[in-house]
């Protein structure tokens, strides 16, 4: 799934490879699928786009936004801008893109995703309106104090992942980056918020921090590929790859249990519950 380190990745890239290229043809749901989600008038996306060059592309939260001259096209979630080179053009794919060079890239979707095409400046979707308006963690502007706001309840019953990766309270950060970040901070993702101590919550925005860092820097986790199909950089201490291995901090074993509905990855030895 497309989160932030990934989304920055995928941005720059995007960015530095497709800025000037005028786009010929649009490909809309060649493969339908079920949880494929697009802009209202599907239809309007080839007629909109043909004829437009790439402005640009930058990074919104956990959003790519790609940029013409009037509207913007952007992707989340599992929906994944793939590059391709000339005669290379993929059979499968819930959108394609293909420039007058003849390269171009498709998008097929993983699980869910949405490939929504707005006009630049106007877009009022909720996601897209959090992303662009809330502070980027990397920033300056994510200060420790704002990271506290976030939770001004002193009573409120949630545990550490539903403050983190619900309800669009930092934008990009999912379950995903979710794992490692808490494994440095020593919180498990069922811990309750009600119990953590001012120490705790200064650990949890350094790592936070930190482990962000780490990840954009690396070009993304080593769990996911970027826009030219390479994995990231970033080794993941906690994901499914690395189940049953040993915690290289304390040399317990790592853990998986269903937690709201996904799955959650930790070491009972360093994560406080």
């Amino acid at each position: 799934m497309l989160e932030l380190p990934e989304s920055r990745t995928v941005a720059r890239q995007m960015h530095e490879a497709l800025k000037g290229k005028r786009v010929k043809n649009v490909v809309l749901e060649q493969t339908p699928h079920r949880f494929a989600f697009y802009s209202e008038q599907k239809e309007r996306y080839a007629a909109r786009l043909a004829g437009q060059a790439v402005e640009g592309a930058c990074q919104r939260g956990g959003m790519v936004e790609l940029d013409f001259a009037e509207d913007m096209l952007y992707f989340s979630d599992g929906a994944y801008p793939r590059y391709f080179s000339v005669g290379k053009a993929p059979k499968k794919h819930q959108l394609l893109l293909e420039f007058e060079e003849g390269d171009g890239f498709s998008v097929s979707v993983q699980m869910y995703g949405c490939m929504r095409l707005e006009r630049r400046d106007v877009c009022a979707h909720a996601y897209y309106r959090a992303a662009l308006e809330k502070p980027d963690p990397l920033e300056d502007g994510f200060s420790y104090e704002y990271f506290r706001s976030l939770y001004p309840e002193a009573d409120a019953k949630m545990s550490v992942k539903t403050f983190l990766a619900t309800e669009q309270r930092i934008p990009g950060i999912g379950n995903g980056v979710l794992q490692d970040i808490l494994w440095h901070a020593g919180l498990d993702p069922r811990c309750d918020m009600r119990s953590v101590t001012d120490a705790e919550f200064h650990a949890l925005y350094d790592a936070l921090r930190k482990t962000l860092r780490a990840m954009c820097a690396a070009g993304g986790r080593n769990t996911e590929r970027d826009f030219f199909g390479e994995r990231g950089g970033y080794a993941c201490v906690l994901s499914r790859e690395t189940l049953g291995t040993l915690c290289p901090k304390c040399g317990g074993t790592i853990e998986k249990t269903a937690y709201m509905g996904g799955t959650v990855y930790f070491c009972s030895g360093c994560e406080r519950r």
